[in-house]
């Protein structure tokens, strides 16, 4: 069989809450929805950390980032750590990455330099668009487009943005691979023909196609979307429906933040969005909402192109790193909490050739995404991934469930913003959640009963023995993974004191 083909589309700040297979289909994501419809949705998908770095760390490398080296925005991947893109690279593959990296160090655009493992041709940050831009276009996507007055009065077309170019890109690179196809087949056709002729060999037809295949460089295609990010840069067309449009945020909404950590109100405070978004259960955001619509127009193009020139072998995924919270429990934009809104992430595969649509309820993480690609592509995992491969839930075997584990330290190195260091350990478990904030009050969430996570149950003495029990796996997994911010103070809890840690403790080398 010939190595499969892997087409990974990302986006960028689009949790579950604005995606129509997701269950809000007035948002209008036809195109991730259609993906949905053919491929397999992963109900219960999370981010390694609700921020971009190090979300794209865990994606990217498979291992977590307080491991990787970029456990926060501006913090470059460690030197000794192999990205995706290497490991196809050294198996073989041809590997290309379009779009916003934002794991090199530099700040949110990039340097415009293609990292070891990607191919030079096809690279293109955020450094490269700037590069095509003036200086007056720069400044207007920077900082001029904060309307739809705005979009309308400087004339924002398709072209204009870097989602549209980021999506040429990827198209080209497609039709360029079956372009090599249809060449190495017609080449193939001719020798075949020959041979018939000059040995009397006959239904050679059937089997030159495959065996172009079998012969055909595999590939690695990322595509990165930085929209639906801010600045919310696309055409006003996209923006119009939304104007009036009032997003119902859900019990999350009401939510006094009352027996919540003093950093979240910190947080709300700053927002400034409480007593309106309280007021109403609503919020209007016309800008991130349109442009959540245009990205999905632009994924559109790609999955177009993928079905029409790679479609035989091909697996589709698509997925973001974190969410934005729109307004629940006061908060805006991402940062140190848990909350379903900014850590509950998109995962849909779709096989090749397609398929009749499927969901999988089991609980599944960023970091099971590599080695889940390795295996698909008959290739070792090293054993210094920590996720686990997704192969047998494609399959349709029933797994059992496994806890996920999610983390943030801080928002950025460069800026003083959401409250600077903010170390936050978490693990999802079944319906539960548990979140220790390392300086502040910690979380007990039951998904089940409580999905808006408004009541905190840390201190519910009918849920003692669950909350501990989630506590021993999270200290254990801190161990085990060699978090480097491993402690007892994490122990220490007002609610508990397991005390294992040893000040004379257990020698833990990094895997090979």
């Amino acid at each position: 069989m010939p190595h499969p083909n892997f087409v990974l589309i990302m986006t960028d700040t689009q949790a579950t809450n604005v995606i129509g297979a997701y269950g809000r289909p007035e948002l209008r994501t036809p195109n991730i929805d259609r993906l949905a419809e053919t491929g397999i949705k992963f109900q219960r998908a999370y981010t390694t950390c609700p921020l971009c770095t190090p979300a794209r760390g865990g994606l990217f490398t498979g291992i977590y980032p307080h491991t990787s080296g970029s456990w926060t925005n501006n913090l470059p991947l460690g030197s000794n750590i192999r990205t995706m893109g290497q490991r196809f690279r050294d198996a073989g593959y041809a590997t290309a990455y379009v779009g916003k990296w934002h794991l090199d160090g530099h700040d949110y655009f990039g340097t415009g330099l293609c990292p070891d493992g990607w191919d030079p041709a096809y690279w293109y940050d955020g450094a490269n668009y700037l590069a095509e831009l003036t200086e007056e276009d720069i400044t207007l996507w920077r900082r001029g487009l904060n309307s739809l007055d705005d979009l309308r009065a400087h004339d924002i077309r398709t072209e204009f943005t870097w989602a549209h170019r980021t999506s040429d890109r990827a198209i080209d690179f497609l039709k360029k691979w079956d372009a090599r196809i249809k060449n190495q087949e017609s080449r193939i056709e001719d020798e075949a023909e020959r041979l018939s002729q000059e040995l009397r060999i006959t239904n050679h037809e059937s089997h030159t196609t495959n065996y172009a295949l079998r012969t055909a460089q595999p590939f690695v295609l990322v595509v990165s979307y930085d929209e639906p990010h801010h600045p919310f840069t696309c055409p006003p067309e996209y923006v119009e429906p939304f104007v009036d449009y009032d997003y119902a945020i859900g019990p999350g909404a009401f939510d006094t933040l009352e027996n919540k950590p003093a950093h979240q109100r910190e947080w709300a405070a700053s927002a400034r969005m409480g007593q309106r978004v309280r007021e109403s259960g609503t919020i209007r955001a016309p800008m991130y909402l349109g442009c959540n619509s245009f990205v999905d127009a632009e994924i559109g193009r790609v999955i177009d192109a993928v079905h029409a020139y790679a479609p035989e072998n091909t697996y589709l995924l698509f997925t973001s790193d974190h969410g934005d919270m729109l307004g629940a429990h006061q908060l805006g934009g991402k940062g140190p909490a848990m909350y379903e809104e900014i850590a509950h992430v998109p995962l849909i595969l779709e096989l090749p050739g397609g398929g009749d649509g499927r969901v999988v309820e089991t609980l599944v993480s960023h970091i099971d995404v590599l080695p889940t690609l390795l295996e698909l592509a008959g290739l070792d995992a090293p054993p210094i991934l920590e996720g686990t491969s997704l192969v047998p839930q494609l399959q349709g075997v029933e797994v059992p469930d496994k806890p996920v584990f999610i983390e943030f330290n801080r928002y950025e190195i460069e800026h003083d913003s959401w409250g600077g260091f903010q170390p936050v350990r978490c693990i999802v478990s079944g319906p539960y959640k548990m979140v220790l904030n390392l300086h502040y009050t910690d979380e007990l969430y039951d998904l089940a009963a409580d999905p808006a996570e408004v009541n905190n149950l840390i201190d519910d003495t009918a849920h003692v023995a669950t909350r501990d029990a989630l506590h021993d796996q999270l200290l254990d997994w801190m161990y085990t993974r060699r978090d480097p911010f491993r402690g007892p103070v994490w122990e220490r809890r007002p609610w508990r004191d397991s005390r294992r840690f040893q000040w004379r403790g257990e020698f833990r080398p990094r895997p090979a």
